[in-house]
């Protein structure tokens, strides 16, 4: 059964699911495998019907669920140099599967379905004294936006979930919290005038950049003499500016000028704070462009939200997780994953997963086969402390 994964892994990778396609052609696939072995599914689609999550439950409804979640969605390969067929499982011989999606995070995906069967036996002899949950999602690479559906959906048909897996690549340790991201996008309106009446004008890249020269102070007032947590490799709340555009030609007054801005917060944050002190310095600087211009403007609107992830001390998933990876604890990361949401939904997470994050969005991802198995054997544990649950002492 464990060399089943590598087969089910090609077949996932063969599937373009870039975040900006449907994963529509997966999700019947995945339904389909699942219907194969007696196991339906329920699916929460946008609201275009373009791109679905996917539910499953395998053995008793009679007690909370374990829920394993991955997402299918993967970001784009444009302008990378590939050495192999993004969406072909490639072997070069050198223990390593290269493909988009392969770490991130189609492996734990595979894993996971690998075990479906054997899963299935184990509950069709009563011997699964926990049920186990698939959970599939759409559009995470682009702000966790699927998953919220995929939650609602569960406490809709009231769903009792004990705590929740997320098989993000963390090269099998578990990781107990992270923290969010949120994305803002900021539009500077002025007024277009001659470059030589520069007067005429209000130039909104030059009051576009004071303000992210304010979001630089506070990105560097927090580094400073923030609060600091040395749980995170980069252990303070964190802001910065990632795109910008605006202008059209040397010799006119720049009327518009777009940018966003990103905030990463530690648990226990607030990035409202930071949005709040933007808004105000903007509202300061609408006042000198108005005295030129009455129609000047500037907009700040969120554009992504993830919220922040702290696992749940004593928590069941804790509990399996520390036994079977033999450790206390765990590591805290800068990235952010789905976790954030399922936690904000009362919902106990750890993220635990096969792969590096290193490979992750890079060209030429791949994944150790090593990482494979072990992923594969932990399951196989976890599978054996699930048969043990409730038995007699």
């Amino acid at each position: 059964m464990s060399s089943s994964y590598l087969s089910l892994l090609r077949t996932l990778v063969a599937f373009d699911t870039t975040s900006r396609h449907s994963n529509l052609e997966l999700i019947d696939w995945v339904k389909q495998y699942l219907a194969a072995y007696g196991v339906s599914c329920q699916l929460t689609l946008n609201d275009e019907g373009s791109k679905a999550n996917l539910f499953a439950r395998i053995g008793s409804a009679d007690q909370p669920l374990l829920l394993l979640s991955g997402h299918t969605d993967v970001v784009p390969v444009d302008g990378q140099a590939w050495t192999s067929p993004p969406f072909e499982l490639t072997d070069k011989g050198d223990g390593r599967w290269y493909g988009r999606g392969s770490a991130d995070m189609k492996g734990f995906i595979a894993c996971v379905l690998s075990h479906v069967p054997h899963w299935v036996a184990l509950a069709g002899q009563g011997r699964l004294r926990q049920g186990l949950g698939i959970a599939l999602s759409y559009d995470e690479e682009v702000g966790c936006l699927g998953v919220p559906r995929l939650i609602d959906g569960l406490l809709q048909d009231k769903v009792a979930v004990a705590g929740c897996i997320i098989g993000e690549p963390t090269s099998m340790r578990p990781v107990i919290a992270h923290k969010g991201i949120a994305h803002y996008h900021c539009h500077v309106q002025g007024r277009a005038a001659h470059s030589s009446l520069t007067p005429q004008g209000v130039n909104a890249i030059e009051y576009a950049a004071r303000l992210i020269t304010h979001v630089r102070r506070l990105a560097d007032t927090e580094a400073s003499f923030g609060h600091h947590q040395p749980l995170y490799d980069v252990p303070f709340t964190t802001l910065q500016t990632g795109t910008i555009h605006g202008g059209t030609a040397n010799n006119i007054v720049p009327k518009d000028c777009e940018f966003t801005f990103e905030c990463r917060w530690l648990p226990g944050d607030d990035p409202q704070r930071f949005v709040d002190s933007v808004r105000d310095y903007a509202d300061n600087l609408l006042l000198e462009m108005r005295q030129v211009a009455a129609e000047a403007d500037i907009s700040i609107a969120p554009h992504v939200y993830c919220p922040a992830f702290e696992a749940t001390p004593d928590s069941e998933v804790l509990h399996y997780v520390e036994k079977l990876c033999a450790c206390h604890g765990g590591d805290g990361v800068a990235y952010t994953t789905e976790a954030g949401v399922f936690h904000a939904a009362g919902i106990p997470c750890v993220v635990l997963g096969p792969g590096s994050i290193e490979q992750a969005h890079r060209p030429d991802e791949f994944i150790e086969e090593s990482q494979l198995l072990a992923c594969f054997d932990w399951l196989a544990r976890l599978t054996d402390e699930l048969c043990r649950v409730q038995d007699p002492a």
